[in-house]
């Protein structure tokens, strides 16, 4: 399986890291540690030091409770970082929903459009369909970041639920004109869901596979992590290097990360054992520019 994304034809038979480059100063994990230009550039190096396949860069914290910033505000966060990371030779994602930032980041040769609200907003998923080839992640979010964790339910089964938005969304986003092979698909683990909803996707994750399409899991820090190990969030790198394994064995093929180099020793190890993977992991592909 590929995704097909602005420059890249990325081979999913093994997964992928995607690197986390937080230019915010009020991310959950680590808002303020990369958020002027000189700092999230550097941090976009080291990444791709410790193994990073893809670079996902985004000005706009959506953790719980979250400001959202003014349109000048992301882009000036986030327009030097992508122009430095577009030189680098990896894929890169910009994590926006603002059709204005999703169109300047294309402008600048970015790959992936990585969207919390599935192109939602008025004149997003125009941008990306009129793009020919950028990649897209689609992610699953009831509610919005400023009230989503404000007491989160769902009518019936939750798994049922998600994987139904998911495949409307997706079946939308393709109407417009967009390429299957551009999309990949994310669960949204902690975006308007309680810890039992999240244990639920992933033990079921293998369920939204359905569609054909690639899953991507972000289950980096995440609160449900220390909900279950009561461990502070600099302190659930075990947890989430734990929770990205077994998403990988039911079927993720991208991983959402802080923890660049750990996931990617874990994956060569699970590589090496040679353990079961679900079918997804069985197409074949290569990686071309």
């Amino acid at each position: 399986m590929f995704w097909h994304t602005t420059s890249y034809r990325i081979d999913l038979q093994q997964p992928r890291v995607m690197g986390i480059v937080n230019a915010t100063p009020d991310s959950f994990s680590d808002g303020g540690l990369h958020a002027d230009a000189r700092s999230a550039q550097a941090h976009c190096d080291r990444l791709l030091h410790e193994g990073a396949h893809i670079l996902d860069i985004g000005g706009e914290s959506t953790r719980p409770g979250a400001r959202q910033p003014g349109l000048d505000e992301e882009l000036a966060r986030v327009l030097p970082v992508l122009r430095h990371a577009v030189t680098l030779g990896v894929p890169v994602s910009v994590d926006t929903s603002r059709p204005e930032v999703m169109q300047a980041a294309l402008d600048l040769g970015v790959d992936i459009v990585n969207d919390v609200r599935s192109l939602a907003r008025p004149g997003a998923l125009a941008v990306v369909a009129a793009h020919p080839g950028c990649g897209i992640c689609l992610m699953h979010m009831q509610g919005e970041p400023g009230e989503m964790q404000h007491a989160p339910h769902y009518d019936g089964d939750v798994v049922q639920r998600v994987a139904q938005w998911l495949g409307d969304r997706l079946a939308n986003v393709v109407a417009a004109g967009v390429a299957p092979e551009r999309i990949t698909l994310d669960p949204g683990i902690g975006f308007g869901k309680t810890p039992a909803n999240n244990w639920e996707l992933l033990r079921r994750q293998h369920e939204l596979l359905i569609f054909g399409r690639p899953l991507l899991a972000g289950w980096s820090r995440k609160s449900s992590l220390g909900s279950l190990t009561g461990r502070p969030v600099s302190e659930r790198l075990p947890a989430s290097l734990a929770a990205a394994l077994a998403a990988v064995q039911r079927g993720a093929r991208v991983l959402r990360v802080h923890d660049v180099a750990a996931t990617v020793d874990v994956l060569k190890v699970w590589a090496a054992a040679g353990l079961p993977a679900t079918p997804a992991a069985d197409q074949q592909g290569q990686e071309t520019p």
